[in-house]
Parts: C-alpha cells; sequence; structure tokens
C-alpha cells in the first residue's frame, strides 16, 4: 500500500513569478544630495558605495543572474542598503528631500499593471517579493525524489513563506500609496502566499513521510494539514482584493491541492479504520474524500495533467474501497452509517512554519554610507539619546530601591520564613543545610564509628607486623648465641645484637609511636561517646526536622486564626505579583530603549526637531507611570502586610519560637563543628597508620633479608668448622678468612664490607606528631 500511495502523490506546485522594474540611475540624485546635506569630505567617502547600490540596482534591473543562489544573496544585499538609505536619504515629493527618484515596478500577476513612486518603501516591497519569489524557485528546482532534496526544497518553501511574511508585517502598507498600491504587495496578496509556500513546504514533509515509511496515521495527519494550508490559500484567493486579480488556473490549481490531500487524508484514516473494523466510519470517510475530489474536478481548467492523474489514481483506489467496505458492512458487520457531521474533523499535524527573516535581513551591521549622518540630525539623536538614558537610570533607581524596600522590610518581619515554619517546611539557612548535607553524604555519625573500627584493625595490623619483625631478629640472635656456645672460640663471626643496633633502636621507636598512637585513638573514642547525644542530630533527614517547629496555640483567644494565616499568605502573594510585574516592566524598558531607533524619522522629517524629540519621548511617559502606580501598590501592601504579620506574631508567640529556633541553629553548628574536628583527627589517625605500615614492612623486609643472609653464612661456618676439626682443612689463613667473609644477600653481586649489614631506607621511624597533636 505504501508503495501504491506514493506513486499517486502529486509532484507540481507553483512558482510565483517575479516583478519587473524600468532601469533607475540612483548614483546622481544620491550624489547630489549628499554634496548638498553634507561636507565635501563625506561625499567623497561614499563615492564607492554609490556606485556599488547603483551597480547591484542595475544587476537586478536585467535578472541575468548566473543561480538562483546568487540573485538570493543579491536580493538580500541591496534590501540591507535600501534599508541603510531609508535612514540617510530622504526620498519624497517634498522638494527639501530627494524628490527626482521614481521608483516604478510591475505587478507579479498583471504584468501590464504597473505602480511609480517617490516611495522607497515601494522598492523596499518589490524587493522582498521577489525575495520570496526566488526562494520558491529554489524550491522547485530542488531534486524531490531523494531525501536531501526534499528537505532542501521544504527549508526554501519555509524561507519563502518568511519572507512573504516579513514584507506583509514590515513593508506592504507602508508601499501602498493611493492610487499607486500594488495588489501583488497588499497585506491580503503577500499573506496569501506566505499561506501557498507553507502548504509547499509540508507537501514536501508529506512526500518524505511516505517516502521513508511512515505510519498511516502519521501521514494521514501530515496530509490533512497541507490541505488546511491549501485551503486557506484558497479562501484568500477567492476573496477580495485577490479574486479578480490572480489568473483563474492558480485558483484551480489549489483548489485542487486543497480537495486531493484533504481525500488522502481520508483514505489513509480509513486504512486504519478497516484494521480497527471501524466499517460505518469507513465507508463516511471514503465518501467525504470522494464527494471533495469530485467537486473539484469540475473546476479543473489549466490543471496540470500529472496532478489529475494523481486525483484519478486516488479516487480509483478509494472506490474500491469504499466498494468493499460496503459490501462487507451488508453482509457481515451491519454497522450503523453516521453522517459526516456527527465526526469530529481528521486530525492533522503541521510541521512547519514561516522562517524568521530578522537576522538574514538585518542591516545594523552593514557598512555602506556608515559616515553619513547629518549634523542636525547626529546632534538631534545625541540629545534624545541623553534624554531616554536620564528617563532609563531615573526609572532604574526607583526599580531598584523598590526592590530592596521589600527585601529588608520581610527580612525584618521574618517572611515568609515563619509561614513556612508553621507548614513545617522551613530550611536551614544554606550554608549550615550544606554543611549537614555533606556530612550525611559522607556516613554521618555511623561513618565516624566505621572510622574508628579501621582505626583499630590498623593499628592491630601494625602491632602484629612489629611483633613479627622483632621475633625473626630474637630468633636469629637466639640461634646464634646457641652456635656461639657450642663451639666456643671456633665461631668467630660478629655477634647480632652488635648487627642489628640500628634495626632494633627503629624498632622500638615504632613500638613507642603505637603506644602513643594507641592513646590518642582512645581520646577519639571517648571524644565521640561523650558528643553522641549532640552528634545524633546530624543524622536527621531532613535537618530540619530535628529543630523546634512553630505550632499553633493549643489555647487561641482568636477563633479565626486560620483566615489571620490566609490572609497573610493572600497578602504576599499579591507583593510578589507586584515584585514579577516591575521584573517584567524593567524588562520590557530595556527592550523599549534598544529598540528605539528614530534616526530615520529624524532624518526625513521636514518640521521640528524639538516637536519629534518630544513626541518620541513621551512614549516612555506611560511606562514611568505603570512604575509608579507599581511602587505605590507595594507600598500600601508592606503596611498592610505588617499589620497583618503583627496579628500573626501574637498569636503564634513568634518570639519565643524565634529564640527556639536560633538555639537550634547553634546547637547544629556545634555539632558540625565537633564532627568535623573528629572526622580530622581520625583522617589524620588513618593517614598516620598507613605511613607507619609501609615504613614497619620496609624494616621487615631489611630483617628478613638480615636473618636469610646470615643462615646461609652459618651453614657455611658450621661446615667448615667440622671440616677442620676432622682434619681436612690444611691452611689456617684460609680459614680465618671463611671465618671473617661478608654476609650478604642471595643474589648480590657486589661484596658488602666485614661486620657490615645493609642500611635501611629509613635511619629513624617515621614522625607521628601530627596525629599525637591531633589526638
Amino acid at each position: 500500500m505504501a508503495a501504491t500511495t506514493s506513486t499517486r502523490t502529486p509532484n507540481t506546485m507553483l512558482a510565483v513569478p517575479e516583478k519587473k522594474t524600468t532601469s533607475l540611475d540612483l548614483y546622481r540624485p544620491l550624489r547630489q544630495y549628499i554634496s548638498s546635506a553634507y561636507p565635501e569630505m563625506d561625499a567623497r567617502s561614499a563615492e564607492d558605495d554609490l556606485k556599488t547600490v547603483n551597480q547591484i540596482r542595475a544587476e537586478i534591473e536585467r535578472n541575468q543572474t548566473g543561480s538562483l543562489t546568487s540573485r538570493r544573496d543579491l536580493l538580500v544585499d541591496y534590501f540591507k542598503a535600501l534599508c541603510v538609505m531609508e535612514t540617510r536619504f530622504p526620498i519624497s515629493p517634498d522638494e527639501t528631500h530627494i524628490s527626482s527618484v521614481w521608483f516604478t515596478w510591475w505587478d507579479a500577476f498583471r504584468p501590464r499593471s504597473k505602480a511609480s513612486q517617490q516611495n522607497i518603501h515601494l522598492e523596499k516591497a518589490a524587493v522582498l517579493f521577489n525575495l520570496g519569489a526566488t526562494f520558491c524557485q529554489i524550491g522547485l528546482g530542488c531534486d524531490r525524489s531523494v531525501v536531501e532534496g526534499r528537505k532542501e526544497a521544504s527549508h526554501s518553501f519555509i524561507a519563502a513563506a518568511g519572507v512573504f511574511s516579513f514584507l506583509r508585517d514590515n513593508e506592504a502598507v507602508k508601499a501602498s500609496n493611493g492610487d499607486s498600491a500594488m495588489v501583488d504587495l497588499s497585506v491580503e496578496c503577500t499573506g496569501m502566499l506566505e499561506t501557498l509556500m507553507l502548504s509547499q513546504a509540508q507537501e514536501c514533509v508529506f512526500e518524505n513521510a511516505v517516502a521513508k515509511g511512515s505510519s498511516l496515521g502519521v501521514c494521514a495527519k501530515i496530509s490533512r494539514q497541507v490541505g488546511i494550508y491549501y485551503e486557506e490559500a484558497l479562501a484568500a484567493l477567492n476573496a477580495a482584493p485577490l479574486s479578480q486579480h490572480i489568473d483563474r488556473a492558480w485558483v484551480f490549481h489549489v483548489q485542487m491541492k486543497a480537495a486531493f490531500f484533504f481525500a488522502d487524508a481520508c483514505y489513509r484514516y480509513s486504512l486504519e479504520l478497516h484494521e480497527k473494523e471501524a466499517v460505518g466510519e469507513e465507508i463516511v470517510r471514503l465518501r467525504s474524500g470522494i464527494d471533495a475530489l469530485s467537486e473539484a474536478k469540475k473546476s479543473s481548467k489549466g490543471v496540470a495533467v500529472q496532478l489529475l492523474d494523481s486525483v484519478e489514481m486516488l479516487e480509483r483506489d478509494m472506490n474500491r474501497n469504499l466498494a468493499r467496505a460496503l459490501k462487507e458492512n451488508d453482509r457481515v458487520y451491519l454497522m450503523r452509517v453516521p453522517s459526516i457531521n456527527c465526526l469530529s474533523p481528521l486530525p492533522a499535524v503541521s510541521l512547519v512554519k514561516s522562517m524568521l527573516m530578522n537576522d538574514l535581513l538585518n542591516a545594523s551591521t552593514d557598512k555602506l554610507f556608515c559616515s553619513l549622518v547629518p549634523e542636525t540630525s547626529a546632534k538631534a539623536l545625541s540629545k534624545y539619546t541623553e534624554m531616554v538614558d536620564e528617563i532609563i537610570r531615573r526609572l532604574d533607581e526607583k526599580l531598584q530601591q523598590a526592590s530592596e524596600l521589600k527585601r529588608v522590610r520581610l527580612k525584618e518581619m521574618d517572611l515568609p520564613d515563619s509561614l513556612l515554619a508553621l507548614e513545617g517546611s522551613f530550611a536551614l539557612p544554606q550554608d549550615l543545610k550544606n554543611d549537614v548535607e555533606s556530612i550525611q553524604s559522607s556516613g554521618g555519625v555511623a561513618g565516624l564509628e566505621a572510622e574508628i573500627l579501621q582505626l583499630r584493625d590498623l593499628r592491630k595490623v601494625n602491632q602484629e607486623l612489629l611483633v613479627q619483625t622483632v621475633e625473626l631478629l630474637q630468633k636469629e640472635a637466639k640461634e646464634d648465641d646457641q652456635l656461639r656456645s657450642q663451639y666456643g672460640t671456633q665461631w668467630v663471626r660478629p655477634q647480632s645484637d652488635n648487627l642489628t643496633k640500628n634495626l632494633q633502636q627503629r624498632l622500638n621507636k615504632f613500638a613507642d609511636n603505637l603506644k602513643q598512637a594507641a592513646e590518642s585513638d582512645g581520646r577519639i573514642e571517648r571524644s565521640l561517646m561523650e558528643h553522641a547525644p549532640l552528634l545524633s542530630i546530624l543524622d536527621y533527614n531532613p535537618i530540619e526536622s530535628a529543630l523546634p517547629a512553630l505550632a499553633r496555640p493549643v489555647l487561641s483567644l482568636y477563633v479565626s486564626e486560620n483566615d489571620v494565616v490566609e490572609t497573610l499568605k493572600q497578602s504576599l502573594r499579591q507583593l510578589e505579583s507586584i515584585s514579577a510585574h516591575r521584573a517584567s516592566v524593567e524588562v520590557m524598558l530595556r527592550d523599549m530603549k534598544n529598540k528605539d531607533d528614530i534616526l530615520p524619522k529624524l532624518m526625513s522629517s521636514t518640521g521640528s526637531y524639538e516637536d519629534l524629540l518630544k513626541s518620541e519621548i513621551s512614549k516612555y511617559e506611560k511606562i514611568s507611570e505603570e512604575i509608579i502606580d507599581n511602587i505605590m501598590a507595594q507600598e500600601q501592601l508592606l503596611i498592610q502586610i505588617q499589620a497583618q504579620n503583627d496579628k500573626f506574631s501574637f498569636i503564634f508567640n513568634l518570639e519565643d519560637y524565634k529564640a527556639s529556633r536560633e538555639k537550634g541553629y547553634k546547637q547544629v553548628q556545634t555539632a558540625i563543628e565537633k564532627f568535623q574536628e573528629i572526622k580530622a583527627n581520625l583522617s589524620e589517625g588513618l593517614k598516620f597508620y598507613v605511613t607507619l605500615q609501609d615504613a614497619i614492612l620496609n624494616v621487615k623486609q631489611h630483617c628478613s633479608d638480615f636473618v636469610m643472609t646470615r643462615n646461609i653464612q652459618c651453614k657455611e661456618m658450621v661446615e667448615e668448622v667440622k671440616r677442620k676439626v676432622s682434619g681436612l682443612f690444611f691452611q689456617e689463613n684460609n680459614f680465618q678468612t671463611v671465618a671473617q667473609a661478608p654476609y650478604h644477600r642471595p643474589n648480590d653481586r657486589q661484596p658488602q664490607q666485614p661486620g657490615t649489614f645493609p642500611r635501611p631506607p629509613y635511619t629513624t621511624a617515621p614522625r607521628h606528631s601530627g596525629h599525637n597533636n591531633k589526638h
């Protein structure tokens, strides 16, 4: 079914024709005006800009640009140039202005109809019209048989819609000048063209949805919106002034497209209904679509053959399905066929909207004629800017004072915190809350207890390592003493105690450090136990639940205490509304200033600058009055809130609550400080034990190497003594050499001096003063 529907999609679309114009020399009249209104130096500096504008105008007249994209860019550049010229060159019938320039354009739909005006807005409107037509032609030139082509075409039609929308909103009315008004530049025509371009853009989206195999429901919604856009364009074409102006072939084409996409939506929607066995509604939808096609075919003169073929294919498919649905209903379902008026409209979804042209057509950065500002206009503009700045400064000051007054007064009344406290939703001061959340995320008091257990384990490990190391040396010394007693003077190697003095000193130092650390650990544990009740407050989540709450009085002299609370809340809501309005007024004031460009009016004005400035500055009076009213309303409301809050404070004994709340804050602060103190001591202790363990392991390794070397030497010496006793050793000197031979680690290549032992990397025990001092 998807393949069938894609082949019958109509591919024909309408191209908007461009407007034609006559040759126009802008250079001479503009050059003459510059020479009369500006210093000669400024006139010479504008020479190149004048030539550029004249050249662009000539290229637009010839319409011989190589590509549509080049013509599009040319039209954009010329429109920006016209915006710049409008602020500097007053073109009008007034004799003091440039009155010799006449802009002449023919109607795009009535080539024999033309208009000539001494009005730059006619030129701007015509250029915008041709820009929209060019975007339309770019869209028609895209290859819509591929995905990228369909997307590019849709984008171009959206841009065209944006241009026609911009033309309607900004230049259409200004270009209308009595008898010389042009229908193709009217609000009605440009609005119709915007809708038509959106129709064709949505149609490209529909083609893409069908091509990629979107569901029937999605395609039906997109198709229905295409039809809606075409229906809106058709309504504009059939209304004045377009009904007697646009060629009827356009009307018939748009009417046929509207009917086709309405019928297509009915067809796709009916297929879904058939799957749901909603045969009654399926019949109505099919009949509705077929009737729309039949009605449209009555006025098909000039409609493209391809579009008519698509209509015929769709009508044939719908008639076939209608016959099947009627047959099934008569034989199987026997459902009542409802009236079309009883059914809801077909769902539709718009996936396109007119592109905003503000950025593309923004001439604020254009450098043309940037040096040409009349001295009188410049002075008037400067004066006006100073007037506006003074108004803004004064109003800003009032706004800031009002906001600060509100903040201070509410803080003095402890609002809205006291109301939040009554509801149990007040919050701890942010700095305290951050500290508590950090403590809770680290495990809280339970985390401290876990670290104490870890501290005990590390201390035990260090003690065990130390005992193991001491026992290594003691065992080796005992064995050496036994052999010395056994062999007497023949056992000539150095005693163990003489060789391990340095190691023994380090081990003793480690033992002292462990003893001091154990005492420090004990102080930490006692501190945690002692402050456990205080620290327990940190385990409350949320922490506010541990603090005193503002409770309603047990006995109240006021039977309407709820009314007091609600009235105060309502007043605070009003106050926030006033503040929000003040903020929006402030934004509006800034926006108003940023958009307040009166230079074009100054440059085209023929009257007194003072009158113009007075008229322009008056637009700030309304917003100034609005700000004053806002501030007065706030002042009155704050007085009202003060009285309401006094009553609220009395009823709920607010002063006592504040005192207890501050006491609670101090308790939390004290608990945080004590927690952080214990946490820091524990961290220092853990760090100490880890460092000490590394040092003990290092010394243990040295002791192990020492014992191993002594054991090897012991075996060699025992064998040597035995050989001497048995008379197998004949050279006493050699024996002495062996007896005094250096002991060394296995695989060591360099012998060491007799009577020495490898010096460990730490000659003294690691310092633990930091841990001890902490504790």
